[in-house]
């Protein structure tokens, strides 16, 4: 993989310049220790060279290798966005974002390189940025290749990404806008998370959409990336989400896991500094549970 950009500006180093684009002194290193190059006007250059104006620089990315073998699952994925760079796909509920010890066969990532494979890509590496729970449903970002990850993890250790998600609650919630502080952990010797004084910030905001006979549907944005962030704020505020055992959401309302579903995510993209923003339409199980309990 090739990337191609103009020097426009005055005298400076390649190293500098490479930089200034975001190229990491780790991926320098790649570079220099594996089959990758950096061009000058179509010639092999050192990274000390001097660039001068209008000379052009090519960067020659090694070819990736994972660190474990993965499998390509054949099963489909819904993609919502694909450019060379990114790949952006609906996840359905139920499907594991990442392979682990008790799926290693077909999760998203398993499936994302079978679809990368029989679509011309050797060698893939899927790299996901956004990870959502295994029951929780929505948008969820890869990258394509190792430079496109390195550019997006600025953005993504700022929290500057714009999540949003559609959750339906147990109660009637009766602000028309709130933000939920209250610092999570997880609890000692469990699996789920907790609010707790010692814990890590955390920051949820919200907005109601709808009074539901039994629930509220609300519009959320994420300030922070806790685990579980949502689903433990509203618990907390005592209104967890509909089919959520384990954070005690009613288990009678039609649906059979949380409901809880990311149709928006919007960032800046660093190759094209335009800003990508990209949805994912509501899920049958939630349009079922919305028209159940709709208020005439």
């Amino acid at each position: 993989m090739e990337f191609t950009w103009q020097n426009e500006g005055k005298q400076q180093t390649l190293k500098k310049f490479l930089a200034a684009r975001g190229v990491s002194h780790r991926l320098m290193g790649k570079i220099r220790r594996q089959k990758g190059a950096v061009l000058v006007d179509g010639k092999k250059v050192p990274f000390g060279t001097v660039l001068h104006q209008n000379e052009q620089v090519t960067l020659v990315l090694p070819e990736e290798k994972p660190v474990i073998k993965i499998a390509a699952s054949p099963k489909p994925i819904e993609v919502l966005y694909e450019d060379a760079n990114w790949l952006l796909v609906a996840k359905p509920a139920g499907l594991t974002s990442v392979p682990g010890p008790s799926n290693r066969e077909d999760t998203l990532v398993n499936r994302v390189k079978y679809y990368l494979e029989r679509n011309g890509r050797k060698n893939v590496v899927p790299h996901i940025i956004t990870r959502l729970d295994r029951y929780t449903s929505g948008v969820v970002l890869l990258a394509k290749h190792s430079f496109a990850q390195g550019l997006i993890d600025k953005q993504v250790s700022n929290h500057e990404f714009d999540k949003r998600y559609y959750a339906i609650v147990a109660g009637q919630i009766t602000k028309q806008h709130g933000l939920i502080e209250a610092p999570l952990k997880r609890k000692e010797g469990e699996n789920f998370q907790i609010v707790s004084p010692d814990g890590r910030q955390a920051v949820t905001e919200y907005w109601l959409k709808a009074n539901l006979a039994g629930g509220s549907l609300v519009e959320v944005k994420l300030h922070t990336g806790r685990t579980h962030q949502i689903r433990v704020h509203f618990q907390s505020k005592g209104h967890p989400l509909l089919g959520d055992e384990l954070y005690g959401g009613p288990l009678d309302m039609g649906i059979e896991r949380q409901a809880l579903h990311a149709y928006h995510l919007a960032f800046n993209d660093p190759f094209t500094n335009k800003r990508l923003v990209v949805e994912a339409p509501l899920p049958s199980d939630m349009k079922l549970v919305l028209a159940k309990l709709k208020v005439d």
